[in-house]
């Protein structure tokens, strides 16, 4: 669809990065997608992170490798264009 996906990794660390919590906090913002400005509202994944967790690592494997080095599960942010 039309929206975006961030995974709030971190590179494996063990908390959730900074960008995380000030999106649940704020969650309109603005994104740069191919020099194009974008308005989306963000939220978390909630019952979808499954299967879009499933998306993301088949897409780009060293995503499960952070999990595993994290020692939490690894939230997902979609973006939704408004």
């Amino acid at each position: 669809g039309e929206e975006y996906l961030l995974a709030a990794s971190a590179g494996g660390a063990p908390q959730n990065p900074g960008w995380y919590h000030n999106l649940m906090a704020n969650p309109q913002t603005t994104i740069l997608v191919d020099g194009q400005s974008i308005e989306v509202t963000a939220r978390d994944a909630g019952d979808e992170h499954g299967s879009l967790w499933e998306m993301i690592t088949t897409a780009e494997p060293r995503f499960a490798t952070y999990e595993e080095h994290a020692g939490r599960t690894i939230p997902i942010v979609i973006l939704e264009p408004r």
